[in-house]
């Protein structure tokens, strides 16, 4: 699916940081130590609770705000009034542009703790700049696509719609509509996301369109006239038995799909079922909504339901906003001369918030079936028989992106991931992650 791009220039997101990232560079640039190469990855060092695996999304997004972190003259004159940096440093970030390399897990894959998910290689001061940016794309897209890969599980193939762009701020919900597609949903209700990714956008009335109208009739009258009968009605605004039967003799038995969206869900889907095969519209679908989680749409697997349309919910990562992700320094040069040695160096804290050192790869190891058995994650060598089985690919290559590509394409890997993990990644009762993730 193609990336229409947006309709005017995009503006810098070099202010989408935190103040301590200009402020070391600045201590770094005086110390002469700034240029010093650095290895920093993103990962996580757990699941969110009872989570079997994570997904990786906002790859696609992560390299369009590498691609516009420019401190252009408006930010600097920000920067300069606010006296946030001195002018030597002012001075060095007119001019910065990334020129290091990234690679990271293809989007669409799927992680677990301690999953190198990103790895930035540059210049400290260059890549050091970058670690809010990208925690805030990844943390936030890897929760609502998690959400939305269980809500597809749950869903059975069953189509999902997105629809919570008013449960969220107004630039959150494109992307967490771009998440959701990514991670199983059919279609989204958010126009925003539909002009800037292509994903399909569904969409009929609401409870206000139904009040207007002098009569329940009235209103299915109108929206019919208007979107033909394979429109989708909303039958719950008053008595649902009496919505259904005016519905089928307002448009026929061709009508589209009724849509319920309060009360007892498995109840009324059973008996709106029933009474659509009465009246003959046997092939009218039948639409749920109502705070839907991927519990909620598990517990209506046995019901007559077509189509789930989810929205708090699935923009608020269910229940799990964050995935935790973290930018760690874990290797730099020994000097600042271009030839030395990469060292490694790690964070030692206390509460479980250490790191390992050393710029890493990972592979996922198979079964003698195929299925994958464990996530291996290394310094050294790449062991033979795990080399084509390795999970990072090249994101970046001096400073320009190598790896674009379709929605569509990371939605395709996603699926083709879930398909090799146990199938006890599909279980959504709490429980550890579903691969162990092995040191080596």
């Amino acid at each position: 699916m193609a990336d229409r791009g947006l309709p005017v220039a995009v503006p810098s997101t070099a202010l989408f940081t935190d103040q301590y990232e200009l402020t070391m560079l600045q201590a770094a640039l005086r110390a002469g130590t700034a240029e010093r190469r650095c290895v920093f990855e993103v990962f996580a060092r757990r699941l969110p609770e009872g989570r079997r695996y994570g997904v990786v999304a906002g790859t696609g997004r992560v390299l369009d705000a590498v691609e516009n972190f420019r401190f252009d003259d408006q930010v600097l004159g920000y920067l300069r009034e606010c006296r946030i940096v001195d002018e030597p440093t002012l001075e060095w970030l007119a001019g910065y542009r990334f020129s290091g390399d990234i690679l990271g897990y293809p989007e669409g894959e799927v992680y677990f703790p301690g999953s190198p998910v990103m790895r930035v290689e540059g210049s400290f001061a260059e890549s050091v700049l970058l670690e809010t940016v990208i925690l805030s794309i990844l943390n936030h897209d890897s929760a609502v696509a998690a959400a939305a890969s269980r809500m597809a599980v749950a869903a059975g193939g069953r189509p999902l719609m997105e629809m919570g762009a008013r449960r969220t701020h107004e630039l959150s919900a494109v992307a967490a509509s771009r998440a959701a597609y990514l991670g199983g949903f059919a279609s989204t209700s958010n126009l925003a996301a539909g002009f800037r990714y292509d994903i399909p956008t569904v969409g009929t009335s609401a409870h206000s369109f139904t009040l207007l109208h002098d009569s329940e009739r009235d209103a299915f009258t109108a929206q019919v006239d208007s979107l033909g009968s394979g429109t989708t009605l909303l039958v719950d605004t008053y008595d649902v038995a009496e919505a259904v039967r005016s519905a089928v003799e307002i448009a026929g038995p061709g009508l589209g799909a009724v849509r319920i969206d309060s009360g007892d869900l498995l109840l009324l889907a059973h008996r709106v079922r029933h009474q659509l095969d009465e009246l003959g519209a046997t092939g009218t679908r039948i639409v749920v909504t109502s705070d839907l989680d991927e519990y909620a749409i598990a517990s209506l697997a046995a019901a007559p339901v077509d189509a789930y349309g989810v929205g708090t919910q699935l923009v608020t990562g269910s229940g799990h906003p964050t995935c935790a992700m973290v930018y760690k320094l874990v290797a730099r040069a020994a000097s600042d001369e271009p030839d030395a040695p990469m060292l490694p160096v790690a964070k030692k804290s206390m509460g479980g918030k250490s790191s390992a050192g050393g710029a890493k790869w990972a592979a996922r190891r198979p079964d003698e079936n195929g299925v994958a058995a464990a996530e291996v994650v290394g310094t050294g060598p790449v062991p033979g028989d795990l080399r084509e089985h390795q999970l990072q690919v090249r994101l970046v290559r001096g400073g320009a992106a190598v790896a674009r590509e379709p929605l569509d394409s990371a939605r395709e890997r996603h699926t083709r991931a879930l398909a090799g993990l146990p199938m006890s990644a599909m279980q959504l009762s709490r429980g550890e992650p579903v691969l162990p993730t092995e040191a080596v």
